[in-house]
């Protein structure tokens, strides 16, 4: 089994505490209101959220995917760190066994944030992902953050 390892990084002005907060703590509830053309629903099917949960985040009719699921491995609300474990999902599973995320939203000098995520990928024998193989999933997650980041700008009471 070969581990590749993507690192990425955005810098938004929302406060790291609510970036954290509207993309972990409540993504279940925000995300499927303020993006239902792609997210149908986002469901614990155990757990309340903290570690050791299991969510699955069900995608709108006529896209590529249905459903992922993901365990959430750590949960630190006080450095807004989120460990989770892509396990289950009709995703490139033919050559991935699963996919290791952590994403931390650390302060910038002007009151926004540094959003880094860093994604691994645990592949199966000695398959060799290349970045063309995940790039639409990158750029879905990148696309999300924004639609969240405008609606936080738009909303500055939320999550504050």
């Amino acid at each position: 089994m070969g581990v590749t390892t993507y690192t990425q990084e955005f810098t938004t002005p929302i406060a790291p505490s609510r970036m954290f907060k509207a993309l972990i703590v409540d993504s279940h509830n925000l995300i499927p209101k303020i993006a239902p053309q792609g997210i149908k629903s986002i469901e614990f099917v155990e757990g309340d959220g903290g570690a050791g949960s299991i969510k699955v985040t069900n995608f709108a009719e006529g896209g590529h995917l249905k459903s992922v699921k993901h365990k959430i491995d750590a949960l630190d609300t006080e450095n807004l760190v989120c460990k989770y474990t892509l396990i289950e999902g009709d995703v490139i599973f033919d050559k991935i066994e699963s996919v290791v995320y952590e994403v931390q939203f650390l302060p910038s000098g002007d009151g926004g944030c540094v959003c880094k995520m860093t994604s691994e990928y645990h592949t199966k024998g000695d398959v060799e992902l290349k970045e063309e193989d995940i790039k639409q999933g990158k750029e879905k997650a990148m696309g999300l953050y924004k639609v969240v980041e405008e609606y936080l700008l738009a909303n500055p009471d939320v999550y504050a």
